[in-house]
């Protein structure tokens, strides 16, 4: 099983006796080996006589997943009977990620401070973004990747159009201030549908060796131009 979100692959089990009546069987300790080491413990028991689980698969194309009878059967027959099979794992299993926020429209504004077109925000702290802020011949930009990031569904908001997996995202980088290193940015974007006239948008930019060097303060606030969108993530390895 591919989890989209996560880009894991999990591959489930489900192990079942060879009789389905007691004495024989039943058994108290059954265990599931992907490629030899122990994943699961499992029984057989009435009125099943079978059992299920997960477990994430290890690295490789392929996984022998086995079977063990540890104890003894029920009827006091000796253990030790295996069954195996070969997993083959998919190798195209991406990753979506929970969603992203663009900016639409013209450059959005905020009273006098203005954000690019190009924003690009995700949910996901292992993908770039691209976030740059001017206001009054001052510039800030943020690298890349940001420090922390919190994607919310409110459901005071109507977001869509486009349907999305969040309304709301808080997150926190670092960039350059007029071309100089060491300052971090904190921000709130809302998308409370189209066409934007009630989107909303929080910027604070401090030093961050000296968080009480303010260089820029926008409360929480409609936004006075442009569109902020979120989306579903578009897929990526």
């Amino acid at each position: 099983m591919c989890d989209s979100t996560s880009g894991a692959v999990d591959i489930q089990f489900t192990s079942t006796s060879w009789v389905f009546e007691s004495p024989e069987g039943d058994n108290a300790q059954i265990d599931i080996l992907f490629n030899g080491l122990v994943v699961g413990t499992g029984a057989y028991q009435a009125p099943e006589y079978s059992f299920s689980g997960s477990a994430p698969a290890p690295p490789g194309e392929q996984v022998t997943v086995t079977a063990v009878a540890v104890a003894n059967w029920g009827d006091g027959a000796e253990g030790g009977q295996s069954a195996s099979t070969v997993v083959t794992i998919p190798t195209d299993c991406v990753n979506v990620g929970l969603g992203r926020f663009t900016g639409g429209g013209h450059q959005i504004r905020v009273g006098a401070v203005r954000v690019t077109r190009g924003l690009t925000i995700h949910c996901d702290l292992l993908l770039s973004n691209n976030l740059e802020i001017n206001w009054g011949g001052n510039q800030f930009h943020m690298t890349e990747h940001m420090i922390t990031v919190a994607c919310t569904d409110s459901p005071d908001i109507i977001q869509a159009p486009p349907v999305a997996p969040l309304d709301t995202l808080i997150g926190v980088g670092t960039g350059r201030y007029n071309n100089v290193d060491g300052f971090t940015v904190e921000f709130t974007l809302v998308d409370a549908g189209e066409p934007g006239t009630f989107d909303k948008m929080a910027i604070l930019i401090y030093e961050t060796a000296n968080p009480g060097n303010v260089v820029l303060n926008v409360p929480l606030q409609f936004l006075t131009g442009g569109n902020l969108q979120a989306h579903y993530d578009q897929p990526h390895k």
